[in-house]
């Protein structure tokens, strides 16, 4: 791993480690990172195969695992140490983890770290340029839930599009996906659903503006269906990122769709995920 990344991974661990109790929010850990938001929760998943919320109920059950059979603590107080907002909360999380009470946890007297999967290689790689991309303008419609419904706002942007005979004017399909997937409820998923269109284009009132930044872009080719689209994100912001040492900018990632699902096959469908670097 890239040393650039590995110190971070390293730095937010422990401070997690650290500060059980203190703010191990999502922001807070970026800070840590010295990353975005919008981008470190997906780097650190893609780089260790758990989110930083898996991470930090982990350690939080780790140290107050060994401090039930190392001190003399209260349950009341080490549920506060280990950052949780009562004892009440704390038992239910600690017998989901371990079977059992910290109480009965503590008589048996024996601490056990809880078990940790964490991403070891990955089977699929892809190829990744590094291009100069123009700004781009989207006519489109957020759709919010679950990625692999967004195909209704792609149909109903085709439907304005078709019945305001607009193809003429119309660069390809693209969408931007703001958030993750692995870190994110489903319902709360945001993603622009459009088409590409000129600086000239007259966007109708159905359609929103939408505005993607020109400059420099890590760009991987995937090849077939959507939905393996995921194991192509995790390529690209783990070992990727982790290999090459770029740095994400605090923007999108976006997607282009170089051929359609109407016409083509799922196995031959072409996608380039396109992530904005810093500069």
């Amino acid at each position: 791993m890239n040393q650039h990344y590995e110190a971070r991974l390293r730095r937010v661990v422990q401070y997690i480690f650290d500060n059980p109790g203190g703010d191990l929010s999502l922001d807070a850990l970026a800070d840590i990172a010295c990353m975005s938001r919008f981008h470190w929760h997906r780097v650190y998943h893609a780089m260790t195969g758990e989110t930083c919320a898996q991470a930090v109920r982990r350690i939080r059950a780790h140290r107050a695992a060994c401090w039930l059979v190392q001190r003399d603590w209260s349950i009341d107080e080490i549920a506060k140490r280990a950052g949780y907002d009562n004892s009440q909360s704390f038992a239910r999380s600690f017998r989901k983890r371990f079977g059992m009470t910290p109480a009965a946890f503590r008589a048996a007297g024996q601490a056990k770290a809880p078990d940790v999967t964490l991403r070891i290689g990955h089977s699929t790689m892809f190829n990744v340029d590094l291009q100069d991309l123009p700004a781009r303008r989207l006519a489109a419609i957020r759709h919010t839930g679950a990625y692999l419904e967004s195909g209704r706002a792609y149909e109903q942007v085709a439907a304005i599009f078709a019945t305001n005979n607009l193809w003429p004017q119309a660069r390809g399909m693209a969408g931007i996906y703001y958030d993750d997937p692995d870190s994110t409820p489903e319902a709360e998923l945001r993603c622009d659903c459009g088409v590409q269109v000129e600086a000239d284009f007259d966007m109708p009132d159905s359609l929103q503006d939408v505005a993607i930044q020109g400059g420099r872009y890590a760009v991987l080719i995937h090849k077939g269906p959507y939905s393996g689209l995921k194991a192509a994100y995790d390529y690209l912001y783990g070992p990727w990122l982790a290999e090459n040492g770029h740095e994400p900018a605090d923007a999108p990632s976006y997607e282009r769709y170089l051929n359609s699902p109407q016409d083509t096959a799922p196995a031959d469908l072409i996608t380039e995920i396109c992530m904005p670097l810093a500069s």
